[in-house]
């Protein structure tokens, strides 16, 4: 180790142009990839393109033709008639036009008063469809009568305009979820025209994820800089001397942008985790450097030989920054073992942003010691006496006190870590795994407003969907030819027509059959082959209507039951299915009263009452809820939360009831919808955390007994990590607050820093009690410069994610508090706990630090 910092500090200290030139130029030439940024939010790619789940939720939206959805609202508590007025009215009838010229707006699926049909009876078995608002109501009448019309549609009825009347809602489906901020902002134009007393929201997972990806990138432009400034100020106060504190920051700064370039020029987005890099790198990067100025500082003498100095200073302290270097990226990169894309990039940057920091330092730093002035030398020299006064005196008197709490009180210090410990432990039982994009948002932000009016209003802007398909065996055209009776004459047709009907699915294949014996059968025949056609006619026209499962009386009746079931159970506000649809086109055909709102008893039943719906103004939304060859349908589930708990107990409900009310044979069930997304990847999350925190605790505590040559002095290093993750885990579970993204990754920070901090801890006391022999005057000086290095090191780190602390969005403040929270408890556990273990082992400890 010692020739090879030799090495690097001889070309550093006699090229030091070569340094500068190379570092600029890589810099530079790096960060000129950064203007190529893409900001992405979609949860989506919280998991693989590849993943079952989020395949069968591509498909289910290509299946059905359903399309990610923001929500427009609007509610009326001044009027005495909430929405149904005609202002109200007219406003609504206006914004929709004008989102129906927005470009990306799907219109024929955009659902409003305005477009959609009020479905009536003409008169006894007929069936009349038309517009529920084609104009805005002429006076209050026309808008009660909209009212009328509404309550009596159940697919409209607290999806439209709420149960009380007080708020309405308009549905627009959007081609690109990453266009959702564009139009929202269009439509919050066409809102701002209005001067009524209606309030007015947007909300919706798209828009939200995209609102906050636009607010993300304001943020990254605003915390990495504002952390830059922060460490600039405080390296200012340790060591009094401008040009001194410039070398750090060149580091930091030349780290991240290279780490971000990196990242940018390989083709990958920016997503929440990996737009915090800059401000992790930020104050982790000047780490070694401090550690670097700082012993410089104390050795340098006026006079010396300046190069040999430096040569002195980074071979003393090379091996400790390479292995705190390694240990912090070995944190990082072990959430490279999550099945999380997003995370595993973040891991693997921020984890070559260290090692590049350390080679950085190893190499920036003493090229530019050795180009500092004289002036600058003996500026830095005084750094040293001024850390003896002012702040650097206050944090050496805490160190010295913490020292004599730590020595004196070590029986009742490890009686009190130990309690804290199994609290902890019970605490990390209690954590509640759990996210929803929309609460990234401060509890004041217009979209979390807009989420919470709105869903107390209505049955719920969150979707879900449950998928029936049934996967059984159907019939093929060649069993229903491949008959022994088939007259010779017509072998010649048979063959032909199998050619003809196969290939595509099995439905369309048994229609494209019906087709082909119709034909033939016009045909000059004889009676013996007209009899065998009209045989196989019925044969495959009852296997095409038994194929056609979702026509099926007593299998849509199943379905009704289980939306009963979830309507019962308070967890979904409500559901909407192919039932709801049969059962409104069945009530219009028969008598228009509602004991009549009920499904047909036979399957042509059934059939004749969609083919009634598909005489609508809007026919294409039978296929929202049925395949066109009716084998799957869909079950459109609305709730009023969009968080993981609430679809994690949706999905058991289903499931449970499943379980009791077993589904028809060759039926079966699957989930989709981004608020079921979320639940799997949060799944994953959890399962590859825990898997990457033991391959990386397992790692660091190798590498700890690899460093220290002693197994003792490894299980001290990795006792400050194991009190620091318990402690702040098991917090997070007795405080209630939710296990999400953020708080997942901090584990990787805890694991590398904690480390770092016992390092410098049990180096120093060794080296200490090899040269004075006595356990008292070793922590005596443990607890002068060692321990205020490690105090002003914390503060460093902490301090430098306090920005995070004013940003506006709710996941930077998390990691800004907790970040603030880890590198206080991994210090003070470090400062305490190891002393206080190493007094009262001293013979053990000791021993083998000899």
């Amino acid at each position: 180790m010692n020739s090879l910092s030799s090495k690097l500090v001889a070309i550093s200290t006699q090229k030091p142009l070569w340094v500068y030139v190379i570092l600029l130029l890589l810099t530079l030439g790096v960060g000129s990839q950064i203007p190529r940024i893409t900001i992405d939010t979609d949860p989506e790619n919280m998991l693989d393109a590849d993943h079952p789940a989020r395949v069968f939720h591509n498909q289910t939206k290509a299946d059905f033709g359903m399309y990610d959805a923001i929500v427009v609202g609007v509610v009326d508590e001044e009027n005495s008639q909430g929405v149904y007025n005609q202002s109200s009215l007219t406003d609504i009838f206006d914004l929709t036009e004008s989102i129906l010229s927005i470009d990306g707006v799907v219109d024929a699926d955009l659902m409003s008063i305005s477009t959609v049909d009020n479905i009536s009876q003409a008169e006894a078995g007929t069936i009349r469809f038309e517009w529920m608002m084609p104009n805005p109501p002429a006076d209050e009448a026309a808008a009660a009568q909209i009212q009328t019309n509404i309550e009596r549609l159940p697919l409209l009825y607290d999806t439209l305009v709420s149960q009380n009347g007080k708020a309405a809602a308009i549905y627009v489906p959007i081609l690109d979820k990453n266009e959702s901020y564009r139009i929202a902002e269009e439509i919050r134009a066409t809102i701002n025209q209005f001067d009524g007393t209606e309030q007015w929201y947007i909300t919706g997972l798209p828009v939200a994820e995209d609102q906050f990806g636009f607010e993300m990138f304001l943020q990254m432009g605003i915390s990495a800089p504002m952390a830059g400034l922060t460490i600039f100020i405080l390296l200012f106060v340790f060591f009094r001397s401008i040009p001194l504190i410039i070398a750090p920051m060149v580091v930091a700064m030349a780290t991240v942008i290279v780490t971000m370039g990196l990242l940018i020029g390989f083709g990958f987005t920016v997503h929440i985790m990996s737009s915090m890099i800059a401000i992790f790198l930020m104050p982790i990067a000047v780490v070694d450097s401090v550690h670097i100025l700082s012993e410089f500082s104390d050795r340098y003498k006026p006079g010396e030989d300046l190069n040999a100095v430096v040569k002195e200073v980074v071979g003393h302290l090379f091996t400790p920054m390479l292995y705190t270097s390694i240990t912090s990226s070995v944190g990082f990169f072990s959430l490279m073992l999550t099945p999380i894309p997003p995370v595993q990039v973040f891991g693997a940057f921020v984890g070559f942003g260290i090692l590049f920091a350390f080679v950085v330092t190893i190499v920036f730093i003493p090229a530019y010691l050795s180009r500092m002035s004289d002036k600058a030398l003996n500026n830095l020299q005084e750094a040293l006496h001024q850390e003896t006064s002012g702040d650097g005196s206050r944090i050496a008197r805490i160190a010295r006190g913490l020292g004599r709490i730590a020595t004196g009180y070590k029986g009742s210090l490890l009686l009190a870590f130990g309690a804290i410990f199994a609290v902890s432990v019970w605490g990390v039982t209690q954590i509640q795994i759990n996210d929803n994009p929309v609460r990234w948002f401060k509890s004041d932000h217009e979209i979390r407003v807009a989420d919470r009016v709105l869903n107390e209003n209505f049955a719920g802007t969150y979707n879900a969907y449950l998928v029936l398909t049934d996967r059984s065996e159907q019939a093929m055209p060649q069993s229903m030819l491949n008959d022994q009776a088939i007259p010779a004459s017509l072998q010649d047709w048979r063959e032909e027509t199998l050619v003809t009907v196969q290939g595509g699915a099995p439905a369309e294949a048994l229609q494209n059959l019906i087709f082909a014996i119709d034909d033939k059968l016009f045909d000059d025949l004889t009676t013996e082959e007209t009899d065998y056609l009209d045989a196989v006619m019925a044969k495959v026209e009852a296997a095409n209507s038994q194929s056609k499962t979702f026509q099926n009386p007593e299998i849509l009746a199943y379905i009704e039951k289980l939306q009963l079931a979830l309507q019962e159970s308070g967890l979904v506000g409500k559901s909407n299915a192919l039932p709801d649809v049969v059962k409104v086109v069945n009530r219009e055909l028969r008598s228009g009263e509602q004991n009549d709102y009920a499904l047909p008893d036979s399957s042509n039943a059934v059939a004749q009452t969609l083919l009634q719906y598909q005489s609508s103004h809007r026919p294409n939304d039978l296929w929202h809820f049925v395949t066109p060859d009716y084998r799957a349908a869909l079950v459109w589930l609305q709730l009023t939360s969009g968080d993981n708990q609430d679809m994690t107990a949706v999905v058991q409900l289903v499931s449970d009831y499943i379980s009791a009310n077993p589904l028809p044979v060759g039926i079966e069930a699957d989930w989709a919808g981004k608020a079921y997304l979320n639940v799997v990847w949060q799944e994953n999350m959890v399962a590859g955390m825990l898997n990457s925190l033991m391959g990386a605790f397992v790692t660091v505590f190798v590498m700890m007994i690899v460093l220290f040559r002693s197994l003792i002095y490894g299980v001290l290093a990795m006792l400050p990590l194991t009190i620091t993750i318990t402690f702040i885990y098991g917090l997070i579970g007795i405080v209630g607050k939710d296990y999400d993204m953020p708080i997942a990754i901090l584990s990787a920070l805890t694991l590398g820093l904690s480390v770092d901090f016992a390092i410098h801890f049990l180096e120093r006391a060794r080296a200490t009690f090899n040269q004075t022999g006595s356990v008292k005057q070793t922590m005596a000086i443990l607890f002068e410069e060692p321990a205020t290095a490690i105090s002003r090191n914390a503060l460093v780190i902490a301090l430098g994610f306090t920005p995070l602390l004013f940003a506006p969005l709710v996941p930077y403040i998390t990691v800004g508090v907790f970040l603030a929270s880890i590198m206080a408890i991994s210090a003070l556990v470090t400062l305490m706990l190891l002393p206080a273990v190493m007094s009262l082992g001293r013979k053990i400890v000791f021993k083998s630090a000899s």
